[in-house]
């Protein structure tokens, strides 16, 4: 999977990492590496909650219906 990632310099000097595709997917680093590096997990880490929050509780079942 690929995703967009914008890099650029803070406030502080850190460099800070965001992909816009994901809302509040948010990192940084002393370091544009770091920051990537950071991000990357940011990235897992944002994907898994979502994941989490549209699982299915356990006896339930998706079906389709037509209007």
């Amino acid at each position: 999977m690929k995703v967009r990632v914008v890099i650029e310099p803070g406030e502080d000097g850190w460099i800070v990492a965001e992909c816009p595709s994901l809302p509040g997917c948010v990192s940084q680093g002393r370091t544009e590496d770091v920051a990537l590096a950071n991000i990357k997990e940011a990235i897992r880490l944002w994907m898994k909650v979502e994941d989490d929050k549209h699982k299915q509780p356990q006896g339930s079942k998706v079906v389709e219906v037509a209007l």
